[in-house]
């Protein structure tokens, strides 16, 4: 079977999109497979990875008339272009689309040329594309039980299957982590990442309460910074004496997340994942641009115990760094969220979804 994947330009629908082309390739080896990325995306040095890639135009649509919405509609109808031609030439059997507007061409195409569609959603809440598309496919798969809650019309075609987490992403003992940061092992370890481009929002709040915690030499660091901080953060916790290790961005997630204590970050569908299989208390703040989506994530975090939500704003108060005095005075808190995740599913996503991507009956069942 030839299957087409399409995904967005954020890490948030890269790395579920590449975690089932890496299943695929590993369980259905005969399986011919392509992935589709608009041209503007997190470069990940993907195309090392083996697979077969082309880029589309793509670009967000405003209900408004200017130039500049102009000019991003005759790139969308490019990008239509683009993806007739991609359809036509790889001819597949299946189209699997993870959401955002770079799918909506080739997902309304495939349903024209009654090709198979599945869809993905990562979110709790449904994004726009995923919403509109879910009246083109055959089969969509959800990461969370809420998420039926806001697709009533598309609710039979709905099948929960988690989201797919890369093959990397294993646990890794912690001694073995230690020794690939070289970090201490009585010293109580954070992970401050902010989504796959990074956050300057929280890189420069977190640094600013570790400088008024009185407790921070008890404190290890691994921060992801994004491509712009990284210099800066580096010289500022040398500065403070703080044992760190700063990155613009880290290809070696599982060493991070599996020797941290505790995560700050934001709550975008790939890091909720992430967080839920390394069973991994957090300290989430919910990205104010995708503010409905990462707010409802964080809140199943929250409402099981697992997480603590704070917004944008905290950063510029000592909230954050009350918080953390109380997670660090009390070591049973910290195990109670912990312990919080034995309610989630540890099902494997991956496998359920290329299960489902493999169905040749999909659509009739």
């Amino acid at each position: 079977m030839k299957v087409l994947v399409v995904a967005g330009s954020s890490g948030g629908h890269i790395f579920p999109a590449l975690a089932l082309l890496e299943y695929l390739k590993l369980e259905f080896p005969q399986a011919d497979t392509f992935l589709v990325l608009p041209k503007k995306n997190i470069k990940q040095n993907i195309e090392a990875k083996g697979f077969k890639i082309a880029y589309i135009d793509s670009v967000a649509l405003k209900a408004k008339i200017d130039y500049r919405n102009l000019v991003s509609i005759c790139k969308f109808f490019k990008g239509s272009w683009q993806s007739l031609i991609i359809l036509l030439r790889f001819n597949p059997g299946v189209v699997v689309g993870f959401g955002s507007i770079a799918s909506v061409p080739l997902v309304v195409l495939s349903w024209l040329m009654r090709i198979k569609v599945v869809l993905h959603e990562q979110n709790v809440i449904p994004g726009a594309a995923n919403r509109f598309l879910v009246h083109f496919c055959d089969r969509m798969a959800i990461s969370f039980d809420q998420t039926r809650e806001y697709l009533k019309p598309g609710l039979k075609k709905l099948i929960f299957t988690g989201n797919p987490l890369r093959k990397q992403l294993v646990k890794v003992d912690k001694k073995k982590c230690r020794e690939f940061f070289a970090l201490e092992e009585n010293k109580f370890t954070i992970l401050v990442m902010g989504g796959s481009r990074g956050s300057v929002k929280i890189n420069q709040g977190f640094l600013k309460t570790l400088q008024s915690l009185p407790v921070r030499n008890k404190l290890q660091v691994i921060h992801l910074t994004g491509s712009n901080d990284a210099s800066d953060l580096s010289r500022d916790y040398s500065d403070l004496s703080v044992r760190s290790r700063v990155f613009a961005f880290l290809n070696e997630m599982e060493y991070a997340l599996s020797l941290a204590d505790l995560a700050v970050c934001r709550s975008g569908a790939a890091s909720i994942q992430e967080l839920i299989y390394y069973r991994l208390p957090a300290i989430l703040f919910p990205y104010p641009f995708a503010y409905q989506h990462q707010m409802a994530n964080a809140r199943v975090l929250e409402s099981k115990g697992a997480g603590i939500i704070l917004e944008d704003k905290d950063l510029d108060s000592n909230k954050l760094e009350n918080v953390l005095e109380g997670i660090l005075k009390d070591p049973r808190k910290l195990e109670a969220m912990r312990c919080a995740y034995d309610s989630f599913s540890q099902g494997d996503a991956a496998r359920r979804l290329a299960e489902l991507v493999m169905d040749a009956n999909i659509g009739h069942a």
